[in-house]
């Protein structure tokens, strides 16, 4: 395998890699994505994919993380929750990736609402705030889809036409 051919499949595997980044809050999605478009349109000496294209891409990078904060915060800050409902649904999340995909979902909701248990031993409230903090983690990973798949086509578009 030549060196061009091996860039490729190392862009693949990275685009691959940041779309799995979308939902698993492990990894950084869509900077991986891009990390891995850049470097195909390195390995094709920028003849497919252009400075605009990547300019565009890096913009749209920029924005996914400004999505998934913003996202996060807005659902937990709707709802009235503390720093601390923040910091567990931070650490829900990192603890839910032990347990897969329901840990995943399960994991934000259970951290935000006990850390709003520690703040406020008041459990109606410290429930609204779990689910809220969880529905602005999902509206977060539902954005960042729909960012995903507009730089994949834009990527295409680009490579292709």
């Amino acid at each position: 395998m030549d060196t061009q051919s091996l860039y490729y499949v190392l862009a693949v595997i990275l685009m691959l890699a940041g779309l799995a980044g979308v939902v698993l809050p492990a990894l950084p999605g869509l900077p991986l994505v891009f990390i891995g478009m850049l470097l195909a349109a390195w390995a094709g000496d920028f003849q497919q994919v252009g400075w605009v294209t990547l300019v565009v891409l890096g913009l749209l990078t920029v924005l996914s993380v400004a999505v998934d904060i913003f996202a996060t915060v807005v659902g937990a800050q709707r709802v009235g929750a503390s720093r601390k409902a923040l910091l567990g649904a931070a650490v829900g999340t990192l603890v839910g990736l032990f347990f897969g995909p329901i840990g995943l979902f399960a994991g934000p909701f259970f951290g935000a609402l006990l850390g709003e248990l520690w703040h406020q031993p008041a459990l109606g409230k410290a429930t609204r705030v779990g689910v809220g903090t969880w529905l602005g983690i999902v509206l977060g990973v539902v954005l960042k889809l729909g960012l995903a798949f507009a730089m994949l086509g834009l990527f295409i578009v680009a490579w292709f036409f």
